[in-house]
């Protein structure tokens, strides 16, 4: 059974800023229109986040100020694979392939050095998925300026904050409608009630233009709700480098339930997989 054509099975498993430049006074820093944020690094101060006591630090990075977008995907990649149409609209129905192919891609458009290697032709054996048909070997080009996909811990860092923190559940607040799409407030009306799939059709649910809800701390948009975003990471213990069957995904999306919008919910996707919640926002590194 593939699970890249199985949509119901998505919906079902989805259910079940201000920028601080102190420490970048010579570094290159982005064109506004590139919509990048600065995070300064440091250790998590979110209580709520899984990282939360663990010691660990994060180095500065910059991130997306928004989910990629249509436009931009269609400006570096030409077709735009997304369900629901609108260049301000997530790209969405993207793999995690195409999310390492598109920032390789954008990088050399750019000028800038791809930080991935992609090997087409070598089957990943740190791959275990029995449903990837794919499994291309993609490494890291250390050091490389391109752009790249977060880190587990570098989107959760970010999503809370960062250093600007003040613990929400949610990326920017306690209440998720204030800052996140999801199955019952991302249609015509708010619905309530359980889950339903019939009912997110009639109510006309769908993904919603980037921005369209308040940021977080950093300035961040959507980073609960609207598509879920793929990370570098298997999925295993946080912050694993090993193998595995999925990548990490974070933030739920506009058909999952509350619960996934929350900065410490760590979802999980077949890196072939693709549904049309699913998208991604991009990093580059100092």
């Amino acid at each position: 059974m593939n699970k890249r054509f199985l949509f119901p099975l998505i919906a079902l498993m989805v259910v079940a800023g201000a920028c601080s430049h102190g420490n970048a006074a010579n570094k290159e820093e982005p064109r506004k229109t590139d919509n990048l944020v600065w995070v300064e690094g440091g250790t998590f101060k979110s209580s709520k986040s899984n990282y939360s006591g663990k010691n660990i630090t994060v180095s500065s990075f910059y991130i997306g100020k928004y989910e990629v977008t249509q436009q931009e995907w269609l400006e570096v990649m030409g077709k735009n694979p997304s369900g629901f149409k609108g260049g301000n609209l997530p790209v969405e129905t993207v793999s995690w392939y195409d999310a390492v192919e598109y920032c390789n891609k954008r990088s050399l458009k750019e000028g800038l050095e791809p930080y991935y290697r992609i090997d087409k032709s070598k089957l990943d054996p740190n791959n275990k998925s029995e449903y990837d048909p794919l499994k291309w070997t993609v490494t890291i080009n250390e050091g490389a300026n391109g752009y790249r996909l977060p880190t587990e811990a570098e989107w959760e860092y970010a999503a809370s904050g960062g250093r600007m923190s003040k613990g929400h559940a949610y990326s920017g607040s306690d209440n998720a409608d204030e800052v996140a799409w999801y199955w019952r407030n991302s249609g015509d009306k708010r619905l309530s009630g359980d889950w339903n799939w019939p009912l997110l059709e009639s109510n006309h649910n769908r993904t919603q233009p980037v921005g369209s809800k308040p940021a977080n701390e950093l300035g961040l948009h959507d980073m609960s709700g609207n598509v879920r975003e793929w990370c570098w990471d298997w999925y295993g213990e946080s912050g694993s480098p090993s193998g595995g069957s999925y990548r990490v995904v974070k933030g739920g999306g506009w058909i999952g339930d509350v619960s996934n919008g929350e900065i410490a919910f760590r979802g999980k996707f077949e890196a072939s997989g693709y549904g049309p919640d699913q998208g991604f926002r991009v990093v580059r590194g100092e």
